[in-house]
């Protein structure tokens, strides 16, 4: 079957599910690996690495979905609860400013008090003071869940946000796009047909996405692939996706528990996202999970992005997870692999090579 697979790859034919199977199951992982460096090389001819100057900033961890691979959210009514307040995030952008940032990243719980006129005012002032910086904020279910509390339609919702100054929408709790997995790990949260629909919905009112997946909890094999087949078919319905990025679960510190992926399994992942969403322009590498000398590797394994900087970073952290990586850094894991570095926008468009 490898054979055949290969054919079809290069004569640009997509897969089905059963030669995904057969990639991620039983090929091994250098053929593999060869196989998305190939579609990297592609796709990427000019064999460049990129990243954003960016900052996570986590504006809540009081969250009603209480997911059970999350070591962050609290109760409404715990001593740790915190909501910031926008002169304190406003201070933090103006930070990722000075270290020439120009993506935020502003994530939070499901808050049950925050209807959608705070975050309208936040986007506003982050837009009036700060035009520079890209507003790549909240996630289907942040925005599924504001919606309703604010009594909206999620294209409602979503364009008085982007009015706001919300320019793109990143691809958190997607975890496996799967109900049972979702149901087993996130049961509060917003079912795979949700999340899709607020990145298509996102997509047609003129906003670009990127899709996660975070796997290594309790999804099977088949699972994966079946995540990675519903992107790409989203994909080719609306043209969402500006980038893709597998993660591996972390338990430290969870209810969920139990043990992370290898490294070995991380690449075989990454490599077959590459393989499989080629109608996706950039797959990253994450050494939020990885660390640097994994996030290199992974660039010979289809990665050809080596994601934000992340000046700040609390969720993936409270799982015990703390690996952290200055720009420098960033461009001297690009360099000592062989490739360029290019700092980028949250659209892609390149703003210095090094």
């Amino acid at each position: 079957m490898l054979e055949q697979i290969k054919t079809k790859i290069a004569s640009q034919q997509p897969l089905d599910r059963s030669e995904a199977l057969f990639l991620m199951q039983e090929t091994d992982l250098l053929s593999l690996g060869r196989l998305a460096d190939g579609i990297r090389r592609r796709m990427h001819p000019e064999g460049r690495v990129t990243f954003v100057v960016d900052r996570n900033v986590n504006y809540t961890n009081v969250c009603t979905s209480k997911c059970r691979f999350c070591a962050f959210y609290t109760e409404a009514d715990s001593a740790s609860a915190y909501l910031l307040d926008s002169d304190e995030i406003l201070a933090k952008v103006r930070e990722l400013v000075d270290h020439g940032g120009t993506q935020l990243l502003l994530q939070g719980g499901l808050h049950p008090g925050l209807k959608i006129e705070w975050f309208e005012g936040l986007f506003s002032r982050i837009a009036a003071e700060f035009p520079q910086v890209q507003i790549h904020s909240l996630s289907p279910a942040e925005i599924i869940h504001t919606a309703e509390l604010s009594g909206l339609s999620m294209p409602e919702c979503l364009a008085r946000l982007k009015a706001a100054g919300l320019a793109s929408v990143p691809g958190g709790g997607a975890e496996i796009l799967v109900d049972r997995v979702r149901k087993n790990i996130s049961p509060n949260k917003i079912g795979w047909r949700q999340w899709i629909s607020v990145m298509e919905e996102a997509a047609r009112q003129g906003m670009r996405c990127t899709a996660t997946m975070m796997f290594g909890s309790e999804e099977t094999p088949e699972e994966i692939v079946e995540h990675l087949f519903r992107v790409r078919q989203s994909q080719e319905r609306s043209g969402a996706y500006r980038a893709f990025i597998p993660w591996s679960f972390q338990p430290g510190n969870t209810d969920l528990g139990g043990q992370t992926a290898s490294g070995v399994e991380y690449l075989r992942v990454l490599a077959l996202s590459r393989i499989l969403l080629d109608n996706i322009d950039n797959i990253q590498a994450s050494w939020v999970t990885q660390g640097d000398k994994m996030a290199q590797i992974s660039l010979f394994f289809g990665a050809n992005d080596l994601g934000g900087t992340m000046l700040e970073e609390n969720v993936v952290a409270a799982a015990g997870c703390s690996f952290r990586l200055s720009q420098s850094q960033i461009i001297e894991l690009a360099l000592g692999a062989g490739f360029t570095a290019a700092r980028r926008t949250t659209a892609y468009e390149i703003l210095e090579e090094y």
